[in-house]
């Protein structure tokens, strides 16, 4: 943690992300409350009234209560999405890097077939057939950002396999299945998980990409619908699209810096070791 928060790019990740996790926190507190509901006259500029600090929308709902609850649906959708992503991928890979052979081929063309299409036109066609709703978002996100994983932890296991401990474990009557999940996997993980955070960041760009398409969860706030619902007033109410946007700018660069000094910081330590 010394060696992360030496860097300047973790501290400033750090305080990003830390800012956006306490606004997610304290959003049921500071904004109790359906966020959705209409709040005050509609268009109210920001910093002309106490109650609404940050004005209001179009149809009188509170911009400030939208920013926090939907800081709470970017994280979720980032979060989970990532550790879907990370896990389909990382058993994928051990599985096809263990087996080898056939079964190793035919595995890297599910990845390839996957890996081909675009992740945001993935998302887009899997949102359109199952219907807009957060866990939908969550899975068609994981859909388009698993291959990177699993390639990753093939790579791993292909150098780890041959390892004596594989062959020790093999002697002692260990089923293959178990020596891939017990033994393997664990020490293939970290430089898979190292990628986790590159997904969140581009999981709360894609949520906010389907959001302001009318793809979102029409039941929950997101700074992607809250970009697209100030669309049509941008010339007299900029602000609300310019706020939500700077919201989501703010998380996205402070997950990126942060992943970036992890990585930096983790690759430092091994290069000591």
């Amino acid at each position: 943690m010394r060696r992360l928060l030496a860097a300047p790019g973790g501290r400033a990740g750090l305080v990003l992300l830390g800012a956006v996790l306490a606004l997610a926190l304290l959003a049921p507190l500071l904004y109790p409350g359906d966020p959705l509901a209409i709040a005050g006259p509609p268009l109210l500029p920001p910093f002309t009234d106490a109650g609404h600090p940050l004005g209001t929308d179009r149809l009188g709902r509170d911009v400030a209560a939208g920013l926090a609850h939907g800081a709470r649906t970017s994280l979720l959708v980032g979060v989970t999405a990532a550790a879907v992503a990370v896990t389909l991928g990382a058993l994928v890979g051990t599985l096809a890097g263990f087996a080898g052979g056939i079964g190793d081929e035919l595995l890297m063309r599910i990845v390839d077939a996957f890996q081909i299409v675009p992740g945001f036109l993935l998302a887009l066609a899997f949102v359109s057939v199952a219907g807009p709703s957060v866990p939908v978002v969550v899975l068609a996100i994981a859909l388009g950002a698993w291959t990177a994983p699993a390639r990753v932890a093939r790579a791993e296991v292909l150098s780890i396999r041959s390892r004596d401990f594989v062959s020790a474990a093999r002697v002692l009557g260990m089923h293959p299945l178990e020596i891939a999940l017990r033994e393997v996997l664990p020490l293939a993980l970290p430089p898979v998980l190292a990628l986790s955070s590159v997904i969140t960041a581009g999981a709360i760009l894609t949520e906010a990409a389907l959001s302001f398409l009318g793809l979102g969860d029409p039941n929950v706030v997101t700074w992607g619908g809250m970009i697209a619902e100030g669309r049509s007033v941008l010339r007299t109410a900029p602000w609300l699209s310019i706020l939500p946007g700077i919201a989501l700018m703010l998380s996205v660069v402070g997950v990126y810096l942060f992943s970036e000094a992890l990585v930096e910081t983790l690759s430092r330590r091994d290069r000591q070791i």
